[in-house]
C-alpha cells in the first residue's frame, strides 16, 4: 500500500533502537520481537558506530502512490522516527426526530486509517487523547457486518491476554471499570464514554502496520464484541478507537513516542494530520506552552491519565470574563480539571463559568444576532444558546462579525473566532431561517465534573503534547499548508 523512498537498512535500524525502548511483554512477544531484542544485544558494542551512521543519513520522506487509499510520510532523526498520518473525518447524521431530544453525542469525529494483523486488515480507528485503552470491534461468525470489523480468527499474530499476566493485573489499573475475568480466563475491559456509548471485549496483543512492513509495533489493545450507544445503526460503523492518553496501555505510551502533534483543519478536503514524534520543523511557527498538571493521590472526579492543563481565564474580545479563580482550580474530590481532548467534539464549561461566558457572548451578539426562542431546545442536551440565521445572512459574511472567545491557560491561549463559534443543527429550521447554537456546552448539564476542549475549538491550531517534557504546545497555523510542507494533502 506504500511506496518506500528511503534504503531499506535506514528504517530497520531506526526500527531496531526505537523498539529497544518500548516496554516488553514476555506473555505477548513474538518470534521477530525477540529476534530484534537479540540482534540489538550482538550491536551493543558497537552503538557509537550505528550512531554515527544515523546522524550521516539525510530525513528521508516517503509518500504513498496515488492509487493508495490514504496517505503516509515519514522521516527519521538521530534518535527516532517521525511519522505524519492523514486525518479523515466522518460525520455522524441526525435523524429527522425532534432534536431537543437528541442525547449527547459527537455529530464529528477525527480517524486515521492503519492496517492491523496477519495479514494485514484495513481499519479506521478514532484519534481520542482523552482515553487510554485502543480498541478494535471484533468480527465474529455471527457478527452481520465484518466490512467495519477487525477478524482475529484471520490473523496468525492475534493472542489473547489470560487474566492472570501482569498486564491484566496491574496495567489496568487507571480503567474506570476494573478489568474482569471471563469464562475463558482472558483478560476482560468494559469501557464507558460521556456520551452513553460504551464498548466491551477481551484484550489481546497484535501487530499495527504503520505505512510499510518495518513500522510495524506489538501493541496490547481491545478485541469488542459489544459496542453500544445512542444509534444502534451508526454504532455498527464504528471500527474502533485510539486510545491516546498518558495511561500505560495508550497507543502513545506502548509505541514509546516521547512527542505526538495534531492539527485539525475543519474542511472536508483535507481534515488535518496525526504526527508521531518530533516536529523541529524550521517552517513551524513557534510553539507556546503550557505545563500539564498532574496529581498523584487518586481523587474521585480527577482522571490522572488525561491531558490536563490549567485553564486561568476566558476573554471575550481580549476582555477577561470576572471568573473567581477558585472555580477554575480542581477542589479537594478532583472536580473543575479542564482537559485537552481530541475525542470530544465541542467544547464543555462548569455551569459558573459557562453562564458567565453565555451571557456575556449574549450581549455582545444583541443586534447582530436573533436568538432561537424556544425555552425547551437545548441541542444535545447541553447547549442552550441557539440563534436563528437565514442563508443570505451567512453568505454575506455574518459570522466575522462575532466576538472572538479566548480560553486563557498558564503560557497559552487558543482563541475561537468565526465559524466554529456557532453549529448549524441538523434538520431543525425556524421559517427560512436556519438554526445554530453556541459550541460552548454546561458540562453541569452532561453531569461531568470536568471542563472539556474539544476538537471544534482545535481547528487550525498546531498541537503537540510533549511527554518527555510534561506540556502542550500551541500555535495557530494553517493545516492544509502545514500538510503541504509534510507531503500530504492537495
Amino acid at each position: 500500500m506504500f511506496s518506500e523512498l528511503a534504503p531499506n537498512y535506514t528504517s530497520s535500524i531506526l526500527l531496531l533502537l526505537h523498539r529497544h525502548k518500548l516496554s516488553s511483554w514476555q506473555e505477548t512477544q513474538t518470534y521477530n520481537n525477540q529476534n530484534i531484542l537479540i540482534m540489538f544485544s550482538r550491536f551493543h558494542a558497537l552503538f557509537p558506530l550505528l550512531l554515527l551512521l544515523i546522524l550521516s543519513i539525510r530525513t528521508y520522506k516517503c509518500v504513498s502512490s496515488s492509487s493508495s487509499s490514504f496517505s503516509f510520510s515519514s522521516f527519521s532523526s538521530s534518535s527516532s522516527q517521525t511519522l505524519v498520518l492523514p486525518l479523515k473525518t466522518r460525520i455522524t447524521p441526525t435523524d429527522h426526530r425532534p432534536t431537543d431530544k437528541l442525547h449527547f453525542h459527537h455529530n464529528v469525529t477525527l480517524t486515521v486509517t492503519l492496517t492491523v494483523g496477519t495479514p494485514p486488515q484495513n481499519i479506521s480507528m478514532v484519534i481520542d487523547t482523552g482515553s487510554e485503552l485502543s480498541w478494535l470491534r471484533c468480527n465474529r461468525s455471527s457478527n452481520p457486518n465484518p466490512v467495519n470489523n477487525f477478524d482475529p480468527t484471520r490473523s496468525s499474530s492475534y493472542s489473547p491476554i489470560p487474566c492472570s499476566s501482569p498486564t491484566c493485573r496491574t496495567r489496568t489499573r487507571d480503567f474506570l471499570i476494573p478489568a474482569s475475568c471471563d469464562s475463558d480466563k482472558l483478560c476482560h475491559a468494559t469501557l464507558s464514554y460521556a456520551d452513553a456509548s460504551s464498548s466491551e471485549g477481551n484484550l489481546a496483543a497484535e501487530i499495527f502496520h504503520f505505512g510499510n512492513s518495518t513500522n510495524d509495533s506489538n501493541l496490547i489493545f481491545g478485541c469488542m464484541g459489544s459496542v453500544s450507544g445512542s444509534d444502534p445503526e451508526e454504532d455498527t460503523k464504528t471500527t474502533g478507537l485510539l486510545g491516546m492518553n498518558r495511561g500505560s496501555l495508550s497507543f502513545i505510551s506502548q509505541m514509546g513516542f516521547p512527542k505526538f502533534s495534531y492539527c485539525i483543519s475543519g474542511t472536508d478536503d483535507f481534515p488535518g494530520f496525526l504526527l508521531l514524534g518530533d516536529s523541529n520543523f524550521t517552517w513551524l511557527t513557534p510553539l507556546n506552552y503550557t505545563p500539564l498538571i498532574r496529581i498523584s493521590t487518586p481523587l474521585p472526579y480527577f482522571d490522572r491519565v488525561a491531558y490536563t492543563v490549567q485553564l486561568t481565564g476566558i476573554k471575550v474580545n481580549g476582555k477577561l470574563l470576572p471568573i473567581p479563580k477558585s472555580v477554575l482550580v480542581p477542589d479537594h474530590t478532583g472536580a473543575g480539571q479542564t482537559m485537552v481532548d481530541s475525542g470530544t467534539q465541542f467544547t464543555f464549561l462548569l455551569g459558573p463559568v459557562y453562564t458567565a461566558l453565555r451571557s456575556d457572548f449574549l450581549n455582545r451578539t444583541n443586534g447582530i444576532l436573533t436568538v432561537y426562542e424556544d425555552p425547551d431546545f437545548v441541542f444535545q442536551g447541553t447547549m442552550d444558546l441557539c440563534y436563528r440565521i437565514s442563508p443570505f445572512r451567512i453568505r454575506t459574511g455574518i459570522l466575522h462579525r462575532l466576538p472572538t472567545v479566548s480560553l486563557v491557560f498558564e503560557g497559552a491561549e487558543i482563541a475561537v473566532s468565526g465559524q466554529p463559534l456557532l453549529y448549524r443543527v441538523p434538520h431543525l429550521t425556524a421559517g427560512n431561517d436556519s438554526v445554530y447554537c453556541f459550541t460552548f456546552g454546561n458540562s453541569d448539564l452532561m453531569g461531568m465534573e470536568a471542563y472539556v476542549i474539544g476538537h471544534h475549538h482545535q481547528q487550525n491550531m498546531w498541537i503537540e503534547f510533549d511527554l518527555q517534557r510534561s506540556r502542550i504546545g500551541l500555535a495557530p497555523v494553517q493545516c492544509d499548508v502545514s500538510g503541504q510542507r509534510l507531503g500530504i494533502g492537495s
